[in-house]
């Protein structure tokens, strides 16, 4: 007869216990859905890790799901061509994994071009189009292989993950950095047209990501995209991988797909002001009676889709609110998607080097520049124009796929006869030429709140929006009249998308 220890008996039983328990908790969660990536250098870059300077988009879509609810798999491989995928049998692999309900999303395209051959040059080419038109090859070793069109071998991707119960999603590959002129070249002649018709006769769903960040690089021009572009012409670097995961993202918001929609991030874009203390004065408290016109814009907008954020800070001048390090915590939060709003000016015809504040600027939006002993921090500094520091943080803004608006700086309370005095040949002027020069979008606010005030009066103005000390800060009903004005702006916006989010 067996004797049981019943200790060891006891134990057992409490372990077999949480076991089922725990497989039992297992059953009933949801499951997570995945997300495979398929594809080249320009999805994922070697290791992923970025070493070279070098970023593919698909190592940063993670960061736009919730991972609770989807797992992306970046299976892409650099050098690889739709072919070569296959014939080194990554794409058996990649199926061994793929469940019913689950996603693909295939891009090829940069590495397909050369005539197919067995020599190095030759190894992954494929045939043009999506016929069926076949090559055979014979291989040093005496191995046969017979090279397809690009349209079939995606085929052959959107088919195998159809069979598994699978979605597959074609992409047309990303945009090279090359420029005709002013407009990226585009592949809506061959490898994007290809990829889109593929997806069309073999039943998948399709992104047309090529046109999707095509257009975003044209609106930005060549020299902002060149910054995105730091090895070469085809590989971004990590703000440029950034980007196209955002438009990945943009691409699958308009597939009509309701599982593929329950999944995708639910981020609400954010929109941030920075300026002077005529956007926020002091701590946005109305100390003193003075208000900014930043502290009263949130209401007209619908907070369940968009955040709104006041960076201003008084006393600062477009110079300083760089050189100081206000500009780089902005920078931090921005995202692609979101809108940045930026009014300096009043802060900026000071000295370029005076005791008090030495916080002016060169005026103009041109490229001169002084070097100065700066007497405040201690240290030598160059100094730009007005319209440089916009340009400068343009830049930064188109970089991180966001929407960079620019607003001439509001009036003050400063009349000539019947007529309040405008910037439109300063500081409202250059502000336009930093904006038209960069494919930003430019707001004349100094125009819009001067004819307001024009039509109002001095008297009435000057007693109902300033107090008799202060010709440049409002007070609460002059801040509330100029938040509005800035809201015509938006609303007569032709060009930008941030109107939708108005109430």
């Amino acid at each position: 007869m067996v004797k049981i220890n019943t200790t060891t008996y006891f134990i057992s039983l409490v372990v077999i216990t949480i076991l089922f328990s725990s497989m039992r908790i297992a059953l009933i969660q949801p499951t997570q859905t995945n997300i495979f990536l398929i594809g080249d250098s320009t999805v994922r870059n070697q290791s992923g890790t970025g070493g070279t300077g070098q970023w593919g988009w698909g190592t940063f879509l993670q960061e736009f799901f919730d991972s609770t609810k989807v797992i992306v798999h970046n299976h892409a491989m650099a050098g690889r061509s739709t072919r070569t995928f296959i014939k080194e049998g990554r794409w058996d692999s990649v199926l061994e994994s793929i469940k019913p309900g689950d996603f693909v999303i295939m891009q090829f395209g940069h590495n397909e071009g050369s005539d197919p051959d067995t020599t190095r040059s030759g190894y992954r080419g494929v045939l043009p189009g999506i016929g069926n038109e076949t090559k055979s090859l014979t291989w040093p070793d005496g191995k046969q292989e017979t090279v397809h069109t690009f349209g079939w071998y995606l085929m052959k991707f959107i088919e195998d993950t159809k069979a598994k119960g699978a979605y597959p999603i074609v992409a047309s590959m990303i945009p090279r950095n090359k420029f005709n002129d002013d407009n990226v070249e585009r592949a809506n002649q061959d490898f994007g047209l290809w990829a889109k018709e593929a997806a069309r006769k073999g039943g998948a769903l399709f992104i047309d990501l090529n046109n999707i960040v095509a257009d975003q690089y044209d609106t930005w021009g060549p020299k902002v995209v060149q910054g995105l572009f730091e090895k070469d012409h085809t590989h971004t670097n990590d703000a440029g991988a950034r980007i196209n995961a955002w438009s990945v993202i943009k691409g699958l918001q308009t597939i009509e797909n309701k599982k593929l929609q329950a999944l995708l991030p639910k981020r609400k874009p954010r929109l941030l002001l920075v300026g002077d203390s005529t956007v926020k004065n002091g701590q946005g408290d109305g100390a003193g009676g003075l208000w900014g016109w930043g502290d009263f814009i949130a209401p007209f907008f619908d907070r369940e889709k968009i955040s709104v954020e006041n960076h201003a800070l008084g006393g600062t001048s477009s110079r300083t609110f760089q050189s100081y390090g206000n500009w780089q915590k902005v920078i931090e939060r921005i995202a692609p998607g979101d809108f940045v709003i930026i009014q300096f000016g009043h802060n900026d015809s000071g000295p370029l080097d005076d005791e008090a504040r030495a916080r002016g600027t060169i005026k103009g939006s041109g490229l001169k520049a002084e070097f100065i002993f700066n007497p405040i921090t201690k240290r030598h500094e160059t100094v730009y124009s007005y319209g440089q520091y916009l340009r400068n943080m343009i830049s930064d803004i188109q970089a991180k796929g966001a929407t960079p608006i620019i607003c001439s700086p509001i009036p003050r309370n400063s009349w000539n006869e019947e007529k309040v005095n405008r910037s439109n040949e300063s500081y409202g002027k250059w502000a336009n030429e930093a904006a038209t020069g960069t494919n930003a979008i430019f707001i004349d606010l100094n125009d819009i709140i001067s004819n307001g005030y024009d039509s109002l009066g001095f008297e009435y103005v000057s007693s109902h929006y300033f107090n008799d000390q202060d010709h440049t800060h409002t007070i609460l009903e002059g801040a509330k009249f100029n938040a509005e004005a800035l809201v015509k702006g938006i609303k007569d916006l032709e060009n930008s998308t941030l109107h939708s989010f108005l109430k």
